[in-house]
Order: structure tokens, then sequence, then C-alpha cells
């Protein structure tokens, strides 16, 4: 599948109804019900967050990833990245990660950014120059990793 993605970056008062509907329906999709993990979802984290969306040309949401400000530590955190079931395989999980890290580095400048990434998907993150930080960890059931991406110099 060659699919073409128009990218948009939008803090969340920006998000129109219909968008934060499909952006919710993708995670909710693969998150709770693909994944088979019952947790909430809804964070209240969105609201502080940057969403950076992926729409094919049919205008569908087909990739996502948020956003957070710096925390505590002075690190903005990556999160929610998903890219939807037709559509994996096809490298656009790679094309979402450069996005989220050119708005990275655009919003935040030369600093360093985390996640908490499912354990079985750290090659595909450290493709991207994320390391791992840290033993395996459960986060509602599911085994995930600390990784940081160091700012580049």
């Amino acid at each position: 599948m060659n699919t073409t993605v128009t990218w948009r970056t939008h803090p969340f008062n920006a998000l129109d109804v219909d968008t934060l509907y499909a952006l919710l329906r993708l995670r909710t999709d693969v998150f709770v019900v693909e994944q088979n993990c019952p947790y909430p979802e809804l964070d209240d984290r969105d609201q502080g967050a940057l969403h950076v969306i992926g729409r094919d040309a049919s205008d569908r949401v087909v990739a996502y990833a948020r956003i957070l400000p710096p925390g505590e530590d002075g690190l903005p955190a990556v999160g929610r990245v998903v890219v939807d079931s037709g559509h994996r395989g096809t490298g656009l999980g790679h094309e979402l990660m450069r996005e989220v890290i050119a708005v990275l580095r655009h919003t935040y400048g030369k600093i360093d950014s985390r996640m908490s990434a499912q354990a079985h998907l750290e090659r595909f993150y450290a493709a991207h120059g994320y390391q791992r930080q840290g033993d395996v960890f459960d986060l509602d059931g599911i085994p995930h990793i600390a990784m940081r991406l160091s700012a580049p110099a």
C-alpha cells in the first residue's frame, strides 16, 4: 500500500470535534480493543499535549502520536504512538516517528525527549535514536521500557 499522508500538529484546543473523535477512536481501537487492555485511555493529559496527526488521501486519521510538555525531569515525552492496522508494515510508523522528532526539535529545540515504549517495539524506536533506560516494567499489563532520545549535538 503506497499511501500519501498529510501531517499536521495541533494543540488540543485547535482540534475540531471530528478530528478529536477520530484520534480517540484510533487510540481506543488499538490500545484498548486490539491489545485487549482496559486502561484509562483518557488520562487528562491530552489537553496540554501537541497532537501529531497523519491523514490519508481520503482525510482519514491513519497515524497519530502525542507529545507531552516537559515534566518534572524537564523533558518532553512522546506517547500514544499508533498506526491504523490497515497501514502497518508500510513504513508509516517510521514516517510518523520522523515527523514526531521534527516537531520535538521545532517546538523544544535541542533537548532530550523520553517515552515509555512497549518492550516489543524497542528495536523500532531504537531505529530513530531512542535508547533503552533500565529494566522492563509492567504498565497496565503490558511490558514496557523507558527510552530516551538524546538531543542532537
